[in-house]
């Protein structure tokens, strides 16, 4: 049988969807957000992190072995996903300091 990941999911999400969060403030107090990309990224980041807590969650507190998998697959797909945002995210910050 496979460990558990929810736990991780739950920690790392809910770490990074902070992170997305500020990213989203500091644009938008610069004003910085208009020009790019970032806070689209940014806010489907966090929507998708927040997500992750949510399925990660479920999959923590469900009583039943399959539904718990099912959700802890959704968990990790959505953080995933969520990341890959963040990676677009940082690509696009580097390439405009570049």
């Amino acid at each position: 049988m496979m460990e558990k990941k929810s736990t991780h999911i739950l920690n790392a999400s809910s770490n990074l969807l902070g992170f997305s969060l500020i990213i989203i403030t500091s644009l938008k107090i610069s004003k910085i957000s208009q020009n790019t990309h970032l806070d689209e990224f940014a806010g489907i980041a966090c929507l998708f992190f927040a997500f992750s807590c949510f399925f990660s969650f479920l999959a923590i507190r469900s009583k039943h072995e399959k539904r718990s998998n099912r959700f802890e697959t959704i968990a990790d797909y959505l953080f995933l996903t969520a990341l890959f945002c963040i990676v677009l995210a940082v690509i696009i910050v580097t390439m405009k300091f570049i």
